[in-house]
């Protein structure tokens, strides 16, 4: 894992601290990591991404993955909630 990929940690610290359902729907990387992404992003259309880069690049789209489907789960706990 490169030095270059704090979206880890943040997912990792956001996990540990026992977040809520209401807290995994709002939850958004932080803003060095979004740039960090879209630099890659941009990089792979132009074909420019070193081997590392493109690793952390797959990194990031696994952890959007991870994310996307947390988020699907939390607002499926908080709308039961709600109904109740």
């Amino acid at each position: 894992m490169s030095v270059q990929i704090p979206a880890y940690l943040e997912l990792v610290d956001f996990v540990a601290a026992g977040s809520t359902p209401d807290e995994v729907v709002n939850f958004r990387p932080s803003t060095e990591a979004r740039e960090r992404f879209a630099c890659l992003v941009e990089k792979e259309k132009d074909s420019l991404l070193t081997p590392e880069e493109a690793a952390e690049l797959g990194h990031f789209l696994e952890l959007e993955h991870i994310l996307r489907m947390a988020k699907a789960r939390a607002r499926l706990i908080v709308a039961n909630r709600h109904q109740a």
